[in-house]
């Protein structure tokens, strides 16, 4: 009579197809799944005889378990440790626990589950990732990346093996989160890290993204339209400013740069009838455009350029302490790797932030619009270029952007007065092409 440890054997090979077929599926799977090159066929083998499992579920009080081995990284060292898995129910029937329990098996016993998963989310985070991907993005959007791994992602998820992050239980987490004081947006640049970080961990250490296709709460607010300003509010508001912000608030709705183009612009980028943009400067750093659709020569009015060009001639008084007053030009010097918007004291760079709270803010205040930033800059002049009939590829272009969709869906934003002209026209269409 068979003994029991052969048995298993037999129904392992026959639910499997034998172990040369058990083989053949772990070296596909290994060589197209997990890494980019092919092991050798005594490297699966071993791992195939060593790893494989097929343990019979067990039923104990109101569910069903399986008991598993897995590795687990504890200080360093690689441990063998077992595992009890929650499979369903007790009242399901046993063949169908034996198919849940054969699905859980599969990624163990097919090399799915590599031994770096085991390692925890925020030892990967902290070795890994803030050391080899995050350093690759600009200043600004790591201090925002640290901040939301600090505050949101470390404390979820830490503790935990990275093979623990399952798209459930991911899933589960964004959906706690429909009570949440934060807003949609704020919910939606959390998933991005997160999805960020675990992408990065595939595929020595993860075969797929646990992110991709996580859901979020819908947002308890309906859509809203970003602010702008019209023509007469920016005629109104740029009187109240002084130069050489004045003139910066002018070239920002008039050309549609963001801030940080803006004041990376020189000389040399600045033609007879076009702006090239081809750098930025972000809060101390230097870098490309956004985009490489950002990396490109507009058109601009011949207004704009004329107004560049007055900044050489222009000279600014600043108060220095309680009654000096002082002189400066607000062009130092215009060669061609000038600045077009130098500081006027030193000539350096400026700093967004403090024009627009000194100067743009208060100006916008005393108008009773105080929502004035740059980003609504940039978003009046996409509004204005629709009101003045431009086409979409055109204000596509214009803007640098590489979908259209993001030129009409958030930055060129209702007009009520060119909805009007549009139900008034309705009126001249012959009476033949209304159909009931």
């Amino acid at each position: 009579m068979a003994s029991a440890v052969q048995l298993d054997r037999q129904r392992g090979s026959d639910s499997l197809g034998g172990p040369a077929q058990i083989v053949e599926q772990a070296s596909a799977t290994i060589a197209t799944e997990t890494s980019p090159s092919v092991p050798s066929r005594e490297e699966v083998e071993k791992v195939a005889r060593r790893r494989f499992q097929d343990p019979r579920p067990s039923r104990r009080g109101r569910y069903w378990w399986l008991l598993i081995r897995q590795d687990e990284i504890v200080d360093g060292q690689r441990i063998r440790k077992r595992k009890r898995v929650k499979l369903a129910p007790a009242e399901m029937p046993e063949r169908e626990v034996r198919k849940i329990a054969a699905e859980t098996l599969r990624p163990l016993n097919q090399g799915l589950v590599t031994i770096g998963s085991a390692m925890k989310f925020e030892d990967y985070v902290e070795q890994e990732y803030k050391a080899t991907i995050l350093p690759t993005f600009a200043g600004q959007t790591q201090e925002r990346y640290e901040g939301i791994i600090r505050n949101y992602l470390s404390p979820a998820f830490g503790p935990l093996a990275l093979r623990d992050l399952t798209h459930r239980r991911i899933q589960k987490y964004f959906s706690s989160m429909a009570n949440s004081p934060l807003s949609h947006e704020s919910k939606d640049k959390i998933r991005d890290v997160l999805s960020s970080i675990l992408g990065s961990a595939m595929p020595e250490l993860l075969v797929t993204n646990p992110v991709e296709g996580v859901r979020l709460p819908p947002s308890k607010k309906g859509k809203r339209g970003k602010p702008h300003v019209t023509p007469e509010q920016f005629h109104k508001l740029v009187q109240l400013i002084p130069e050489p912000y004045a003139s910066m608030t002018y070239v920002a709705v008039y050309a549609g740069l963001r801030v940080s183009e803006l004041i990376g612009l020189r000389w040399k980028n600045v033609h007879e009838d076009s702006i090239t943009i081809d750098e930025r400067y972000c809060r101390g750093e230097w870098g490309p455009p956004k985009s490489d659709a950002s990396n490109a020569t507009i058109a601009v009015n011949h207004s704009v350029v004329e107004r560049i060009q007055r900044l050489k001639t222009l000279t600014v008084d600043v108060r220095a302490g309680r009654g000096a007053v002082r002189h400066y030009r607000v062009v130092k010097s215009s060669g061609p790797d000038d600045l077009v918007f130098q500081s006027v004291t030193k000539g350096g760079p400026m700093r967004d932030n403090n024009i627009l709270v000194r100067f743009i803010k208060p100006a916008a205040r005393s108008l009773g619009i105080g929502w004035v930033n740059w980003r609504c800059l940039r978003t009046s002049h996409a509004t204005w270029l629709k009101m003045a009939g431009a086409d979409v590829k055109d204000a596509q272009a214009q803007m640098r952007h590489s979908r259209a969709s993001t030129t009409l869906d958030i930055y060129q934003q209702f007009v009520p007065a060119s909805q009007r002209q549009a139900v008034e026209r309705l009126s001249s269409l012959p009476v033949g092409s209304l159909v009931n």
